[in-house]
């Protein structure tokens, strides 16, 4: 019965899962061909590892929404061994590399089956967001930059000109491309409107023009007439040198780190908060890796943007990454030619554009917020990865954060001496049944795993407690960590309740600030804001209540309404509510995606609730992006009696003929004479949201009349 239960449950997910897998094929073309190259192999190797990757780790794969395939942590390690071993001859060393990189697939595989999986545990969450690697040092590219433009003008061939054009083009345009507002624009992703452009201005120069197109042959995309029959033979004749050894052992370390902490971070944007197999991933990596290799690809890891592009579009298990890899099997086998018309300067805008993102400015400011010393343990780790590696940025991560930790707290002797005790127990209380979990001494990135442990054993679905009165130090990692467990177990109906932080004092007012043990601590009164002076006003107003941060979750819970399932929700803040009324205001902070597609936005929400249980439906403005939803298997429910809602309107929900009768023409009437708002039923809630920024105070007026009125109509309207 379970059996068939799980068949019908993927058949009816398979539409979303096809859907999902396309459009990360678009981003994962352009993203394969470009790795490739910057790895000084042939551009087809990018593409042949993302298509084993999506093949095999689907099929043996322990992770839920990963896709797999090349990754850039592995762009300089690879670059450098073709190099190192090519002896002069970059083919041989592209030949010598593919033995190398079997071989760490193998050792990939073997770190699976020893599980030593749990590594990705130690890594500081400040230090992980600092982790990037281009190909060379970026402060060297960037002093290098003036003098490169200066060539481009000192009588270089018309062809170089046109391909350096199409690549400063291509990377404004990426830039850009957030701004662009269309709906349409955003149905593809910005990389695969780079490489439809490109292509596009080959035919233009062809058809319209008529004339050759102008960027030479050289600097266009090849690909093998025949891939089966041009496969490369990968060769172990260097099998014992030391630089081979060096090789493998580079590869295999760089893989397994990045792949561990993709897995790690695609399992926040997990809707159903599943945890992943990650000792069994490795062993899937492992074995598409070695078949890579073997076919004449780059090594497969867990790649974190493609991943984070199927949680946001739907994609439920690992068929997505199945469905990912067969469409570049179709783009390569039907679209060879068009392939092969994408400049290489294209491709190199792609991956500065995606090395710019990892290292933005923007991160900086936004873990700056959690507090001083995460962004200096940020700084310290990206500035090291630049100018060094993948492995000595990390290395330096972990060092700065344990001598942050030593300094704030002015003490060796905490970490030192408690280092070998137990300092966490649990046991379930006999009066309630609920699960006391006590933290002794210091929990950080170092010991977390301890606390992991025991609450890894508390069924989600229960009470559990996590008490810190006895604990004189809590970090970042910590509290960051325990933040999504509270969240897996509000989902499963149960409840992480977290006590004994009253006395300990944080530097900023974020919840995921370190806490530090202070008996005298005092808190220093808030500075509002004009909006939140506004706002608390309007609470005097209305005889409400008006809290500007809050330290425990107050009414409605967020992430039970679809529109948070494939979001990272950071905070609450200004809370303004009426618990009588039932009817609550509040600021939220959240982000979309990881990495190079992560958006932190903050957005105005009101939330109430009615006297009889709600349908679960969402209903959003009709647009072109809402016409291709039904692609994913979400129907829109149209009402013949009412032809214009349906044609302004996308409503869906699970239950139609239950959503058919909750939307009267009473209440059909309502939306279509007032203004438009996002709004969800989570089946006891209703959730109104503005635009994708704050609201203004005069804005939060108006959203506040319209859920009032709202809210009026369904007490006592007609049903």
């Amino acid at each position: 019965m379970a059996k068939k239960k799980a068949a019908t449950g993927f058949l009816s997910t398979l539409p979303k899962n096809i859907f999902s897998g396309f459009v990360v094929s678009l981003i994962a073309l352009p993203l394969g061909l470009g790795l490739a190259l910057a790895s000084e192999a042939p551009p087809i190797a990018g593409i042949i590892a993302a298509i084993a990757g999506g093949m095999i780790v689907a099929l043996f794969g322990g992770s839920h929404l990963t896709i797999a395939g090349p990754g850039n942590g592995l762009v300089i390690v690879l670059f450098g061994a073709i190099t190192t071993l090519a002896g002069g001859d970059y083919h041989q060393g592209y030949l010598y590399t593919l033995a190398a990189i079997i071989l760490s697939g193998v050792l990939l595989f073997l770190f699976g089956v020893l599980r030593l999986g749990g590594l990705s545990e130690f890594f500081p969450a400040s230090a992980l967001q600092g982790i990037v690697d281009v190909k060379g040092s970026t402060l060297a590219q960037l002093i290098a930059f003036p003098a490169t433009v200066g060539r481009l003008f000192a009588g270089v061939p018309e062809s170089t000109l046109w391909a350096c054009a199409v690549g400063v083009l291509s990377l404004v345009f990426l830039f850009l491309y957030a701004r662009i507002r269309n709906p349409l624009f955003h149905l593809i992703p910005a990389p695969m409107w780079v490489v439809l452009g490109a292509i596009g201005l080959s035919y233009y120069f062809e058809l319209v023009a008529n004339r050759p197109y102008p960027i030479a042959a050289e600097l266009l995309i090849q690909l093998p007439d025949s891939l089966v029959a041009n496969l490369p033979r990968p060769d172990f004749g260097l099998l014992f040198s030391s630089d081979f050894i060096t090789v493998v052992l580079s590869i295999t370390l760089i893989a397994s780190i990045e792949s561990l902490l993709s897995i790690k971070a695609v399992d926040k944007l997990d809707p159903e908060k599943r945890r992943s197999n990650v000792n069994k991933d490795l062993r899937a990596l492992g074995m598409a890796t070695v078949v890579s290799g073997f076919l004449g690809g780059l090594n497969v890891v867990t790649v974190i943007a493609r991943s984070s592009v199927n949680a946001n579009n739907g994609g439920t298990n690992r068929s997505a990454n199945f469905f990912h890899a067969f469409f570049l099997v179709l783009f390569v086998v039907l679209f060879a030619p068009q392939i092969q018309r994408i400049p290489l300067p294209a491709l190199a805008a792609i991956l500065v554009y995606t090395g710019y993102r990892l290292a933005a400015p923007e991160n900086l400011l936004r873990i700056s917020k959690i507090g001083g010393e995460q962004a200096l343990i940020f700084m310290v780790t990206l500035v090291v990865t630049l100018v060094s590696s993948l492995i000595t940025g990390i290395a330096m991560g972990i060092l700065t954060t344990f001598l942050v930790h030593l300094a704030l707290n002015k003490s060796l002797v905490l970490f030192s001496r408690n280092w070998g005790k137990p300092n966490v127990l649990m046991f379930q209380e006999q009066e309630t049944k609920n699960y006391y979990v006590s933290v002794k001494n210091f929990c950080s990135f170092l010991n977390f795993f301890k606390l992991k442990s025991q609450l890894d054993q508390i069924p989600e679905t229960e009470h559990a407690i996590v008490d810190f009165s006895l604990c004189e130090f809590v970090d970042h990692t910590v509290m960051e960590g325990l933040n999504d467990y509270r969240r897996s177990f509000a989902r499963k109906g149960g409840e992480l309740e977290i006590i004994g932080l009253d006395i300990h004092a944080s530097a900023t007012q974020h919840p995921f600030a370190l806490r530090k043990m202070e008996p005298t601590k005092r808190f220093a009164p808030l500075n509002f804001t004009k909006r939140q002076s506004s706002i608390q006003q309007l609470a005097r107003d209305l005889g409400w209540e008006y809290l500007p941060q809050m330290e425990k979750p107050i009414g409605p819970d967020p992430e039970a309404f679809l529109f948070f399932q494939t979001k990272q929700l950071h905070y609450r803040s200004n809370l303004l509510f009426s618990e009588k009324d039932a009817i609550w205001f509040c600021d939220l902070s959240f982000s979309e995606g990881l990495f190079i597609t992560k958006e932190d936005l903050t957005a105005s929400f009101f939330f109430f609730k009615t006297d009889e249980p709600l349908p679960v439906f969402v209903l959003d403005r009709e647009n072109f992006v809402t016409s291709f939803y039904h692609l994913a298997g979400l129907d829109d429910i149209n009402f013949e009696q009412f032809p214009d809602f349906s044609k302004r309107f996308y409503l869906n929900g699970t239950d139609e003929a239950a959503i058919r009768a909750f939307f009267t023409p009473a209440l059909v009437f309502f939306f279509e004479s007032h203004p438009f708002y996002h709004i969800e039923s989570n089946g006891q809630y209703l959730m109104i949201k503005g635009k994708d920024r704050t609201a203004s105070i005069q804005e939060i007026k108006r959203m506040l009349a319209f859920t009032q009125e709202l809210r009026t109509l369904l007490l006592t309207g007609p049903k």
